[in-house]
């Protein structure tokens, strides 16, 4: 058996936790498991069809903005019809990694008074992806509104 460990020198502050779990096999099928739900993934070019890890990792982010917008539609005292969000990622090649992400959030069928720029202001500060990203990319978008 071979062994790396990696310590990330946390101080001993609470933190809440979440757990994933992660398999690939000789035929090179991936998926990944967080609770009780498996997520396929694509590791090779011709698996077009399925989310690369870039891919899901903006999906992540957008995940978080909308359970935001949830959020905060309750605290605010808004409601909505339809929230969606686009999401694009730019990568760089040398280092690899995620340079920039683009995001543009569109809320119809708003009912109730809604401070847009408070909203905004509290989906940037709040969110747990959000945040984790903006510290390793420029990460910058849009909130438009419709009533």
């Amino acid at each position: 058996m071979i062994v790396a460990a990696c310590d990330s020198n946390q101080d001993n502050l609470s933190y809440m936790q979440y757990h994933s779990s992660a398999k690939i096999n000789s035929e090179r099928e991936a998926a990944f498991s967080i609770r009780s739900h498996g997520v396929p993934f694509g590791v090779l070019k011709e698996q077009q069809d399925l989310p690369n890890p870039a891919e899901l990792l903006l999906g992540a982010f957008a995940a978080c903005c909308l359970k935001n917008v949830q959020r905060f539609s309750e605290i605010l005292g808004f409601s909505y019809e339809n929230v969606s969000i686009e999401v694009t990622g730019e990568r760089q090649e040398k280092p690899i990694k995620i340079a920039a992400i683009r995001y543009t959030i569109q809320i119809d069928g708003v009912v109730g008074k809604l401070n847009a720029e408070l909203l905004h202001k509290n989906l940037r500060k709040f969110g747990t992806i959000y945040n984790t990203l903006k510290e390793t990319c420029d990460v910058s978008g849009e909130l438009l509104i419709f009533p």
